[in-house]
């Protein structure tokens, strides 16, 4: 059974960059068939995708965040990272890593999501 978990500081400030890991367990990162994704969802509003890094490390950014987010990753500890630098309080949100699946371009495991508060 795959398994994602979130890991990293509950709190930024304002201006500072937020960092967080994603933890794969129960399956390899290194295979062609997935692809892993960074996933937020803030107070009152819906899911917005963030970006994602896949097999042979590209990665793909929303437009909107593409200036300011960074992912990479850690096959040796099956880890992926999020960074997202000159964070602003509308960071804050629930944040979540998740598996996606090529052939149907769907997300099929989801960590449980970490909340990021950024304030002073």
């Amino acid at each position: 059974q795959v398994q994602l978990q979130e890991s990293g500081p509950g709190l930024v400030k304002p201006s500072q960059t937020l960092s967080l890991t994603c933890t794969v367990s129960g399956g390899s990162m290194l295979t062609n068939d997935y692809y892993w994704n960074w996933i937020r969802q803030p107070p009152g509003k819906g899911l917005e995708w963030m970006g994602a890094i896949a097999y042979g490390g590209n990665t793909y950014y929303s437009p909107s965040l593409r200036s300011r987010t960074t992912i990479s990753r850690y096959t040796s500890k099956n880890q992926f990272t999020l960074q997202l630098s000159s964070v602003t309080p509308e960071d804050t949100a629930v944040y979540y890593c998740a598996r996606g699946v090529i052939i149907s371009w769907s997300m099929d495991y989801w960590g449980k999501g970490t909340l990021v508060t950024v304030s002073p």
